[in-house]
């Protein structure tokens, strides 16, 4: 693969604990940074669930500290939220993050922290690496097999104001310590378990077809695609399966490891619109777009549409490379309606008339920037009509 003068990066936490059980080692690693007073940025759902209880009594009996929780993290959080959990987190003086659930409640974390050192608003480090400082020390415990916002360096902020996700891509957010327990996603229900595996699909077909993929994010793109065509049937029917839990999160920290390094593509650029003007699970809308923005993108990488085929369990044997990469659609259709995903936008209530201003939007979303296939304004419209 020739690269000519470009400088690749890669980016993952500096600790990262996997399997069953490994949520016990959180108050250990409070005590490995000297945190004295941790915050917990979490959810209702997941304080109702009692997971947030035990992270407060692990980290009291193993680090001897007290945890102050904000609970109050919303579905796509906006930059109100941010700013009423950094008011908190300042005013008992906190010195260490913990993030608790899934891409919400570890975005809302990300954006405190980064805020909490840099000052300002939120909305000043929209964009690629616009943090001067480190935040604090920072964990973040997964409760989905999805967003990988645990391990990225990503940050998805909607601005209430235009009503549009902000992109925050920096470095500085990726957390010293991801925890992935298997244990923690078993109480996920069906519906969530489906729309988290579908982003963590999302996150592994643009990251391979990215045009800035390298060979180290296509081994971890092409094996996180193996294990969720392999497993996310299975943790969709029954929640309990350990096996099929622990592969999809092994799944969804290998798609993370691509997408944070090779970036993404269209499907998040628009899916992001989806969200912030109707506030809709990301998830599902990557998972009805997927399909279609990667129709548009396909005549640009075909041959890697048929290594998506073979990954997804396809035989592609004495097919044509287009028939092959075909497949890859195919099958990307048939996991989504076999776990349950809408078929269209309009079931989740879009509307034609916001079509063009989520278009518009959508063009200046940094995710769209690595895309195979340069789409104008009208191509992304047509997709977003076609999903419709």
């Amino acid at each position: 693969m020739a690269i000519g003068e470009q400088v690749f990066g890669f980016f993952i936490p500096t600790v990262t604990l996997m399997g069953v059980g490994a949520h016990k080692e959180t108050g250990r690693q409070v005590t490995v940074f000297g945190g004295r007073k941790p915050f917990i940025c979490t959810d209702k759902g997941i304080t109702q669930s009692g997971i947030t209880r035990k992270i407060v009594d692990l980290v009291k009996q193993d680090a001897g500290v007290d945890c102050i929780v904000f609970d109050e993290t919303v579905p796509n959080p906006t930059d109100t939220n941010v700013h009423d959990g950094l008011r908190i987190f300042q005013d008992e003086k906190c010195d260490l993050i913990i993030s608790l659930g899934g891409g919400s409640a570890h975005d809302c974390a990300k954006g405190i922290g980064i805020v909490s050192t840099n000052g300002g608003s939120i909305r000043d480090y929209e964009g690629v690496d616009k943090s001067g400082k480190a935040m604090p020390p920072f964990i973040a415990i997964n409760t989905t097999a999805g967003t990988a916002s645990e391990m990225t360096r990503f940050c998805i902020i909607t601005n209430t104001s235009n009503h549009v996700k902000m992109a925050i891509i920096d470095w500085r957010v990726t957390p010293n310590v991801a925890i992935n327990d298997p244990l923690l996603m078993a109480g996920m229900p069906p519906g969530l378990t489906a729309a988290t595996g579908m982003d963590a699909l999302t996150h592994a077909v643009e990251a391979y077809v990215s045009t800035i993929a390298t060979p180290v994010t296509d081994a971890c793109a092409l094996k996180a695609i193996d294990l969720i065509a392999g497993n996310l049937r299975v943790a969709v029917a029954n929640g309990s399966d350990m096996t099929a839990r622990d592969n999809m999160a092994y799944a969804e920290y290998l798609a993370g490891m691509a997408f944070n390094n090779a970036s993404l593509g269209y499907v998040h650029a628009m899916a992001h619109q989806l969200g912030g003007f109707y506030n809709l699970p990301h998830g599902v809308c990557n998972a009805i777009l997927l399909p279609h923005v990667e129709a548009f993108n396909l005549i640009a990488k075909v041959d890697r549409f048929g290594d998506i085929a073979r990954a997804m369990g396809e035989n592609i044997e004495g097919l044509s490379p287009r028939a092959a990469a075909d497949k890859a659609l195919e099958a990307i259709r048939k996991l989504s309606a076999d776990v349950g995903i809408p078929t269209s936008l309009t079931e989740l209530g879009v509307k034609e008339e916001d079509l063009k201003t989520m278009a518009e939007n959508a063009q200046r979303d940094a995710c769209g920037l690595t895309n195979p296939r340069g789409p104008t304004l009208n191509d992304i419209i047509s997709i977003y009509k076609g999903a419709l």
